[in-house]
C-alpha cells in the first residue's frame, strides 16, 4: 500500500475553494464527507475571524443545495453542508480510493491524505487533473503492517531480538544468548526469525510497486 499527501489546488466551481479564497485567513477542516447521486453531503468546521461573512458566502454560492449550523461560538463554526460538484469525493470515488479526514482548506489549497494501492493512487491524481485541479506531492510513502501477519510468539521473539541488539551493526546479542532470554532452544530460535524474516520481506516486497508511482499526465498515457 502506498500513503501519500497531496496540496491540492482547488479549481473554480466547487465552493470550498472559491470561498476560500475570498477568505484566505479562514481555516476550512472537511471532517467528513459523503458523495450523493446529485449533490454531496459535508460536514465542516470552519475557523476565521469573519465567520458570519463566510456562513453567507457559502450559502450564496451556487453549488450549496442547504446550509445548517450546527454549533456557533466566536470565530468557529461547524455546518452541515449539501452542495453539487463534491470535486475531491468524486475524484476519489472514481479512483477507489478513500481521502483521509480532515481535509484541510486554506486559500484554495487542500491538503489531502490517502493511503491504497500505487495503482489507485496514481488513478486519484489523474482524475483531478481530469477535473481541472493542480496538485503538487508532498510526500508517497509505503505503508506496511507486515506484524499481522506473525504470530504472537514471532512477534515475541522478534521484540526481543531489536531490543537486545541481534539486530544491530555489529550485533550485541548472539542466538544462543537471544533463546536463553525468550527460554527456547538455539535451532527453534533460528527457526522463528527464518519465518518472522521471510514473512517481512515477502509482504515488503510483494507490495512494492514494479515501478514508482508516477503522477505527470503524459507519462501516465504512455
Amino acid at each position: 500500500m502506498a500513503q501519500a499527501r497531496l496540496n491540492v489546488d482547488l479549481p473554480d466551481g466547487p465552493w470550498v475553494g472559491e470561498v476560500s479564497r475570498e477568505f484566505p485567513e479562514a481555516r476550512i477542516q472537511v471532517l467528513s464527507a459523503t458523495p450523493g447521486d446529485g449533490a454531496g453531503f459535508a460536514l465542516v468546521k470552519i475557523t476565521a475571524e469573519d465567520i458570519d461573512e463566510i456562513l453567507d458566502a457559502i450559502e450564496a454560492h451556487d453549488t450549496i443545495e442547504e446550509v445548517s449550523v450546527m454549533a456557533l461560538s466566536d470565530g468557529v463554526a461547524t455546518v452541515h453542508v449539501e452542495a453539487h460538484a463534491p470535486l475531491l469525493m468524486a475524484a476519489a470515488r472514481q479512483a477507489g480510493i478513500p481521502i483521509e479526514m480532515p481535509v484541510e482548506i486554506e486559500n484554495g489549497v487542500a491538503r489531502i491524505d490517502i493511503t491504497g494501492t500505487h495503482e489507485r493512487v496514481a488513478d486519484f491524481g489523474k482524475m483531478l487533473r481530469g477535473v481541472g485541479a493542480e496538485f503538487d506531492v508532498e510526500y508517497v510513502q509505503q505503508r506496511l503492517n507486515p506484524g499481522e501477519s506473525l504470530t504472537e510468539r514471532q512477534r515475541e521473539v522478534l521484540f526481543e531480538a531489536v531490543d537486545r541488539g541481534y539486530y544491530d551493526v555489529p550485533r550485541t546479542c548472539t542466538l544462543t544468548e537471544l533463546a536463553d532470554e525468550v527460554g527456547i532452544a538455539k535451532s527453534t530460535c533460528s527457526e522463528v526469525l527464518h519465518r518472522v524474516e521471510r514473512t517481512i520481506i515477502r509482504e515488503f516486497v510483494d507490495d512494492l510497486p514494479r515501478n514508482p508511482i508516477e503522477f505527470d499526465p503524459d507519462t501516465d498515457d504512455a
